[in-house]
């Protein structure tokens, strides 16, 4: 039987094989799902109010409805409002209380820039001003951006509709942040925040896509 020195020499090689196909194959394609060259590569709004940013997630899919019925969903996400048309058990388990709604209620209709759009609730154990960020950018039937408030945001959201030629809708969703990070905060975003916020978005990109196409 293999000692536990033995083991650990056994088990390193494979490790290191799976972070670096985990770096090289699977960062790179969640980081940008569902999004053409041009959607990375091009600008949104709200790419101005975050300059340099260390790190830029970007993804996207096509819904096969206009964006004038896409954005009676996109307006009223939050907690609180409308949810965020993804996972409401993983939501739930981190307190968040979210409820996912399945139609469009028109006192959640009234965004404008300025507003709070909140990710958690106010009694959240953990408040803070990243859990209650603001509408910096509200474009009816465009886009919403969000960010945390305050003079050096460390994050920007931009949630973007394009009207395709075909009558169908391509929904961009982009996340910038920025900041000083430590070697252990980079692994924590490496190994746990970048997958789990791949998890989530894709799921609300897809939630929204299932809405909006169900009431065309």
């Amino acid at each position: 039987m293999p000692s536990k020195f033995e083991r650990r020499r056994l088990l390193e090689p494979f490790i290191a094989v799976v972070a670096l196909a985990y770096w090289y194959f699977v960062r790179p394609w969640h980081l940008r799902w569902g999004a053409t060259d041009e959607e990375v590569d091009g600008s949104l709004p709200g790419d101005d109010l975050l300059r340099d940013p260390n790190e830029e997630i970007t993804h996207a899919v096509t819904i096969d409805a206009p964006a004038e019925d896409v954005w009676p969903w996109l307006v009223q996400i939050g907690q609180g409002r409308g949810g965020f048309y993804s996972y409401d058990v993983l939501e739930t388990l981190i307190g968040a209380d979210i409820h996912n709604a399945d139609r469009i209620v028109p006192e959640y209709q009234d965004l404008e820039a300025g507003d709070t759009v909140r990710l958690a609730p106010e009694d959240y154990p953990v408040q803070t001003p990243e859990s209650a960020p603001e509408a910096v950018v509200v474009d009816p039937e465009r886009a919403v951006v969000l960010q945390p408030p305050g003079p050096s945001p460390r994050w920007t959201w931009a949630f973007v509709l394009h009207p395709m030629n075909d009558g169908t809708t391509r929904f961009v969703v982009r996340m910038r942040t920025r900041g000083k990070r430590t070697l252990r905060g980079k692994a924590a975003d490496f190994l746990f925040w970048e997958p789990a916020h791949f998890v989530m978005e894709r799921k609300m990109l897809l939630g929204v896509k299932r809405r909006a196409e169900s009431t065309t």
